[in-house]
C-alpha cells in the first residue's frame, strides 16, 4: 500500500511541475548555431526546426581518414504531452571524402546519413530569479548579483542511435545516448549552458563527451558565442572551439553562422556552417475559469473545452491555432 502511495505521489509531482512551469517563448529560441542544448522545452505546439549546412576540412592522416565532409543537418523538436519534456530527432546527411595515404594518397566519396539520433529531455529543475526591478528602497540591492543565477537549470536527456547510417558511420547496433543538460543564466543577456554526455554506450565506439557555450545578446535581433567541445575516446581526444552570430528576423525565425578549430589528435582543421531555425507555433496557453471569488468553475462549457485541448485533438489540429483567456507567457533568452 505504502509502495503505491509513494508511486502515485511521484506521478502527481512529476506532472504537477510540469504544468506549473512553461517552456513556451513569444520568440524562437534556438540551439543553433552551437553544438550544445540548452535544458529548455520549446513547449507545447511547437514544431521547430534547426537547420544548417556545413563544411568540414582536415588534413589527411596515414592510412584511412576522413579529411573532408559537405552536408546538411537538422534538428527537430516538438512537445505533446508536458511543457517541460521535448521529443527530437537529430539527423544528417552528407557527402564525405575517404582518404587513404602510404606512399602516395587516394581517395573516393560516398554519400548518405551521418546521424540519424531521436530522443527525449525533460526539465527536472529550473531555476527562478529575482525580480530587481521591483526593488525600490535600495540601489544597492537592486544592482546586486542575484547569487542563485549561479544554480542552473538541470534536465536530463536520452536517446537512440538508430545507425541508419552510411556503412562508415556504423557501429555495429543500436545504442543509447544519455546526457545532463545545464543552463546558468548569468544576466538577462549573458548565459553558460553545459552538456555532459555519454554516447553510443554499448559499441566499440562509445564516447564521453562535454560541451561548455557562452552566448551574449547584444540587442533584442543579434547575439553571438564562444563554444569549446572536448570529445574523449579510446585513442585520442576530439577539440573544437568555435563562435558565431545568429540574428533573429522574426519572432519564428532566426539565421545563423559559425566557425571552428578542429584539433582531432594529430590533425587539424575547420569547419563552417551557415543555417536557419524556424518554427510553427500551434502554442495554446493553459488556462482555467474562475469565479468571482477565484475558484475554478466546473461547468460543462469548461469541461467540453478542456476536452478540445486534450492530446489527440492538439494531434489532429495542428495547424489551427487558439488563443488562450487570462494567458500570462514567460520570456527567456537562449542563442
Amino acid at each position: 500500500m505504502k509502495n503505491h502511495s509513494l508511486q502515485l505521489f511521484i506521478v502527481c509531482l512529476f506532472f504537477g511541475f510540469s504544468a506549473v512551469y512553461g517552456q513556451y517563448t513569444e520568440v524562437i529560441n534556438s540551439n543553433k548555431p552551437g553544438f550544445s542544448e540548452s535544458p529548455y522545452s520549446v513547449g507545447t505546439g511547437v514544431y521547430q526546426f534547426e537547420s544548417s549546412l556545413f563544411f568540414r576540412n582536415m588534413t589527411v592522416k596515414p592510412t584511412f581518414s576522413r579529411p573532408q565532409s559537405l552536408g546538411f543537418d537538422m534538428l527537430f523538436r516538438t512537445s505533446f504531452f508536458l511543457e517541460r519534456l521535448e521529443l527530437n530527432l537529430q539527423t544528417s546527411y552528407q557527402k564525405d571524402k575517404i582518404a587513404f595515404k602510404n606512399i602516395f594518397t587516394s581517395d573516393y566519396a560516398v554519400n548518405g546519413f551521418g546521424r540519424f539520433t531521436v530522443g527525449a529531455k525533460y526539465l527536472v529543475y529550473q531555476q527562478e530569479y529575482d525580480d530587481k526591478s521591483k526593488e525600490i528602497r535600495s540601489w544597492k540591492r537592486k544592482m546586486a548579483f542575484d547569487y542563485k543565477r549561479l544554480i542552473p537549470s538541470v534536465a536530463i536527456y536520452a536517446g537512440l542511435n538508430t545507425d541508419m547510417v552510411n556503412d562508415i558511420y556504423k557501429t555495429g547496433s543500436m545504442s543509447p545516448k544519455f546526457g545532463l543538460l545545464l543552463q546558468n543564466n548569468l544576466s538577462s543577456d549573458f548565459n553558460i549552458v553545459t552538456n555532459v554526455f555519454y554516447d553510443k554506450i554499448g559499441t566499440d565506439f562509445s564516447e564521453i563527451s562535454y560541451i561548455i557555450t557562452g552566448t551574449f545578446n547584444f540587442n533584442d535581433y543579434w547575439s553571438g558565442f564562444v563554444e569549446n567541445q572536448t570529445v574523449f575516446l579510446e585513442n585520442q581526444n576530439n577539440i573544437n572551439i568555435g563562435a558565431g552570430l545568429a540574428y533573429l528576423y522574426s519572432k519564428n525565425l532566426q539565421i545563423n553562422a559559425s566557425g571552428r578549430l578542429l584539433m582531432e589528435g594529430n590533425t587539424q582543421g575547420f569547419y563552417g556552417g551557415f543555417g536557419v531555425s524556424y518554427r510553427i507555433d500551434k502554442h495554446k496557453d493553459s488556462y482555467k475559469e474562475i469565479d468571482e471569488n477565484g475558484r475554478e468553475i466546473n461547468s460543462p462549457v469548461s469541461e467540453y473545452n478542456k476536452k478540445q485541448g486534450s492530446f489527440f485533438s492538439r494531434l489532429f489540429s495542428v495547424f489551427k491555432k487558439k488563443e488562450g483567456k487570462n494567458s500570462t507567457r514567460k520570456k527567456r533568452k537562449r542563442n
